[in-house]
């Protein structure tokens, strides 16, 4: 859609009063990751508008707790940059409630994750486009829009697996540490390869990852993506303006709700509206403007617009445990943690782009099968040089290390599901860990391959003694006990408006557009068939590319067909 008045919009909120007069192209429902990479994609167009409107606040150059590298334990929990969801209380984890961070700032979760950038398993791809109408959604079609991102530093540029052109500059953990090299000689002695690349053609096996870092500093969606061309004149970006309500005019999306800091709703029409909110927020949005399951939105008051039942269901997530073990050597990342170093840290840090802090302290770990059943890995380990938790504590103040390990594709699934009228009020979120055979008995296997790892003799001169499980921990059902009661998610929710054509799917995977409506698109993690295998950053990024292009109409990018590793030929 073009309209034939043109006028100036920039990158400041002293005009947000206007907006509702304004007629915009497209107007995206999230500045996060895929909200930042539609932007930059759909507004290169000079005569197209686009408007988007982020929730969180902005992400600050000077805010070192989202640019820091080492510092992203404290934007977790913090209600400036975190919306602090939890799910409801989980049955097989001893009716815990699981705490779910999700960025609440410009960028989205990509300004306050753990920096590792993973594609998944080709498989992966070959596993969405097995399902009815997803043939396009095949690594075949996927390998492009993945290069298409990447500015990959650390492959040959003769690679055909990597991208070396993209806005998502990619470093690889330099992994330095006596602990890594411990770490990749007891991989080989228990049994499992290292490959040169987890991205390329062999995912299955062990070496430094790829990170979102560049020159010491997080390379965020929002850093990569839209400050870059924050100045068209055609693109408009508003924080804190906190969207309540898609407006239909009978079956077809006119535009938004929204309020801007609190204050008195406003509205803004739209030619197309693009939902980029993730996999909580899309759901509840499309719930509280009137799209799910009907008789459950009558049951609420609110006025049903389209009944499409899939909306909120097949949540999925990886859950993840830490494995610790103290070290008898002083060569681990502890020191680092104590108040009378940071100034020091900071210093080199803020200085130099160098230091402890330059560093998401994620640089290596891999992916394996735990039995022979599975076609391609089911775990994922992500080593650490230093025994800590995700928000910061250490479980005994002493030098030590640790591998996060969890299965990929568990077969639970769970939904997300509006309990009020108000927007304001975060949805129910059931994710049912642990709630399947499958799903337990590779609970089993992972803590017992990773505990394997950690005991062969390359540990032997660190290894001070298991810090937790703890050894009191040792039968199936011991192990089942200690992850329902320690198990955290590792912050991957998806799959809860998805891409297909049966009856519970909610995007039509050819145009990204919502089934039974028009002017309504949905991009961001929600529309996966299908968790990927490993940390869905990268994902989410490739599947906004090559929504973009579908979006504009665009020829899709040629598939490539690069062969990649099989376990069975």
């Amino acid at each position: 859609m073009r309209h034939s008045i043109r006028f100036s919009v920039k990158h400041h909120e002293r005009d947000e009063g206007r907006l509702s007069a304004q007629q915009y192209d497209f107007v995206i429902v999230g500045g996060g990751s895929a909200g930042s990479a539609l932007a930059n994609r759909l507004s290169a167009d000079p005569s197209t508008r686009v408007l988007v409107l982020e929730a969180g606040r902005s992400d600050f150059r000077w805010d070192v707790f989202i640019h820091m590298p080492a510092a992203l334990t404290f934007p977790i929990g913090s209600r400036f940059y975190d919306w602090r969801y939890e799910s409801e209380p989980e049955p097989h984890m001893n009716g815990r409630r699981i705490y779910h961070a999700r960025g609440k700032v410009l960028g989205g979760s990509s300004s306050i994750n753990g920096m590792i950038f993973q594609r998944g398993n080709p498989m992966d791809y070959e596993r969405w486009a097995a399902d009815p109408g997803m043939k396009d959604w095949d690594y075949a079609h996927c390998l492009p829009y993945f290069r298409r991102m990447e500015n990959c530093l650390a492959a040959d540029g003769d690679d055909v697996w990597r991208g070396h052109d993209g806005p998502l500059a990619l470093e690889r953990g330099p992994a330095s540490s006596p602990l890594f090299a411990a770490f990749f000689q007891a991989v080989q002695q228990a049994g499992y390869p290292l490959t040169d690349d987890v991205n390329g053609y062999r995912q299955e096996g062990f070496a430094p990852f790829d990170r979102n870092v560049r020159r010491g500093r997080r390379l965020s969606a929002a850093r990569a993506y839209l400050h870059p061309v924050m100045n068209r004149p055609n693109l408009k970006v508003v924080t804190r303006a906190f969207v309540t309500k898609v407006v239909f005019d009978g079956e077809r999306a006119v535009g938004v709700e929204f309020s801007h800091r609190g204050g008195a709703t406003r509205r803004v029409r739209a030619g197309e509206v693009i939902l980029c909110g993730g996999a909580i927020n899309t759901p509840q949005l499309l719930q509280l403007s009137g799209l799910g399951d009907a008789a459950e939105l009558e049951a609420l008051g609110v006025d049903v617009v389209h009944h499409l039942p899939g909306v909120g269901e097949n949540l999925q997530d990886h859950l993840e445990v830490y494995i610790q073990y103290g070290s008898k050597q002083p060569v681990s990342m502890q020191p680092y943690l104590k108040w009378r170093h940071r100034p020091w840290i900071g210093a080199q840090w803020l200085f130099l782009r160098g230091g402890p802090a330059a560093t998401n302290h994620f640089e290596a770990g891999g992916f394996a099968r735990s039995n022979d059943d599975v076609d391609y890995p089911n775990l994922m380990f992500h080593f650490l040089p230093i025994a800590v938790r995700y928000d910061g504590s250490s479980p005994s103040g002493g030098h030590g290390y640790q591998v996060h390990v969890g299965p990929m594709y568990s077969d639970a699934r769970g939904t997300v599901k509006i309990k009020s009228r108000d927007p304001g009020v975060h949805p129910a979120l059931r994710f049912n860990y642990l709630s399947t055979e499958q799903d337990r008995r590779e609970w089993v296997e992972a803590v017992r391959v990773s505990r394997d790892i950690l005991t062969q003799p390359a540990f032997d001169e660190f290894n001070a003694g298991e810090l937790s499980p703890g050894l009191s921990v040792r039968t199936d059902q011991e192990i089942l006990d200690w992850v329902a009661r320690d198990g955290e998610t590792a912050l991957h929710p998806s799959c809860t408006a998805k891409m297909g054509v049966d009856d519970m799917s909610v995007v039509d995977p050819d145009s990204m557009r919502v089934h039974g409506v028009e002017g309504l698109r949905v991009v961001d993690a929600s529309v996966m068939p299908y968790v990927t295998n490993g940390n869905i950053y990268a994902p989410v990024m490739m599947v906004a590319e090559k929504a973009a292009d579908l979006i504009l109409g665009q020829t899709p990018l040629p598939p490539i067909e690069a062969e990649f590793y099989r376990h069975r030929k």
